[in-house]
């Protein structure tokens, strides 16, 4: 019956949302060329409070790398002009960021199938609990918590529900990485569509289960199709009473004030009032205990860059498996290479954020890395196409089969 009124309200809006709107803001992108220009950029960000997509921080610039930021209308025309002014090269990647949010409702919104478009979170909801219908010998549906507006953390177990070894995948964690939860729909659609006729994705998943949680950040993502597509947060209220929202991936109980902690209630990456002060990262954490026995790999995906990340990310010790994940990592990447010459860098969080400074923070993956220090974890950061990264997560689901060593509890906290 509860399925029944859940299929009953399901509404798909084509429509772009109606809160905060972007009309004429733009997205920059500059390369500067030396510790000049790396200054001239730090300066506007003082002057403007810019919001940098690539790197997250100002202090993470460096000479002869990319630098993505979104400025206001009235802040853009000021931009230009100070960039010419400084003969300093730059690119305008959206004139109108207003149309292109719409342009990401208005295509394929009509198509039903789940890889064309981008779906709202009750589609998503509904879509989780057709597939365990659909597919019972393959598929199951477990609650594995609440979110702080109280709609429900679903995880989809797919693959042999009796196996001894399984692989976390997490998707959604930041609300406005969209590209991340349908990564997580299309990987199940396609592992279900190919079992039996795919000899390696029928090993996987006669071997293993795979525990998908399509949308980590659910409120969060809610709230990116109602009000503010570029919400990053939960949705939670914090200390201060005009601040809403703590960024779930800096609220796990590892390094939590640790390197990149950020205290203040406004920012972005907020990291919460204490280590999983969040229900989303509480709900998630005690499902990884309870788990803990069996999972080998813990996958983690966002956007945008083209990066395959493992531990660690909040020290610059190596992990104790380094070389092997590294190995592993390497054969991911070729793999994926092969396909469309699409090239991906890897490394440890730490060492490749460091190096390259890049959209995904130092401590991108504290979680999982100490928390499951048996099994291997994985951050991809992506905005190619879904088939090049579903190449990465069969490749490292498949090397990680052959893996026996349990997790060892006494890491977690």
């Amino acid at each position: 019956m509860k399925l029944i009124l859940v299929l009953c309200c399901v509404a798909v809006s084509g429509s772009a949302p109606r809160g905060r709107r972007f009309d004429n803001e733009k997205l920059f992108r500059v390369t500067p060329e030396n510790d000049n220009e790396v200054k001239f950029i730090k300066y506007l960000d003082n002057l403007m409070k810019l919001d940098f997509w690539k790197p997250k921080y100002a202090h993470n610039i460096t000479p002869k790398t990319e630098v993505y930021f979104h400025a206001d209308a009235q802040q853009s025309n000021v931009i230009v002009e100070l960039l010419e002014q400084e003969k300093m090269k730059y690119r305008i990647v959206f004139h109108d960021l207003q149309k292109a949010v719409e342009n990401q409702f208005n295509k394929g919104q009509k198509s039903k199938k789940v890889a064309t478009r981008y779906h709202e979170w009750k589609e998503i909801a509904v879509w989780a609990y057709s597939i365990s219908l659909k597919y019972p010998n393959l598929a199951s549906l477990v609650q594995i918590g609440e979110t702080y507006e109280g709609r429900p953390m679903l995880v989809l177990k797919i693959g042999n529900q009796k196996a001894k070894k399984g692989i976390f995948l997490e998707c959604g964690i930041h609300a406005r990485e969209w590209i991340s939860p349908a990564f997580c729909q299309w990987f199940v659609t396609e592992a279900l569509r190919t079992y039996g006729k795919d000899k390696v994705m029928t090993k996987l998943l006669d071997s293993m289960t795979f525990h998908v949680l399509p949308v980590f950040n659910v409120d969060g993502y809610v709230y990116t199709w109602t009000n503010d597509r570029f919400w990053r947060k939960n949705r939670a209220p914090t200390v201060k009473d005009e601040c809403t929202g703590t960024d779930l991936n800096r609220n796990f109980n590892v390094s939590w004030n640790g390197i990149d902690f950020d205290k203040t209630p406004c920012s972005s990456s907020y990291a919460g009032s204490a280590p999983e002060s969040e229900p989303e990262t509480e709900a998630v954490s005690s499902y990884i205990r309870s788990n803990l026995s069996s999972l080998k790999a813990y996958i983690s995906v966002h956007s945008f860059s083209q990066l395959l990340l493992f531990p660690y990310g909040y020290k610059e010790e190596e992990a104790p498996d380094h070389k092997e994940l590294e190995q592993i990592a390497k054969s991911a990447v070729k793999a994926l290479e092969s396909l469309y010459n699409t090239t991906y860098t890897y490394g440890s969080i730490f060492s490749t954020i460091w190096t390259h400074h890049t959209l995904l923070a130092r401590n991108q993956i504290q979680f999982p890395a100490p928390l499951l220090t048996g099994p291997m974890t994985l951050a991809l950061s992506t905005h190619s196409c879904l088939n090049y990264v579903m190449r990465v997560i069969m490749v490292f689901c498949f090397l990680s089969m052959t893996s026996n060593r349990p997790a060892r509890r006494q890491c977690w906290p």
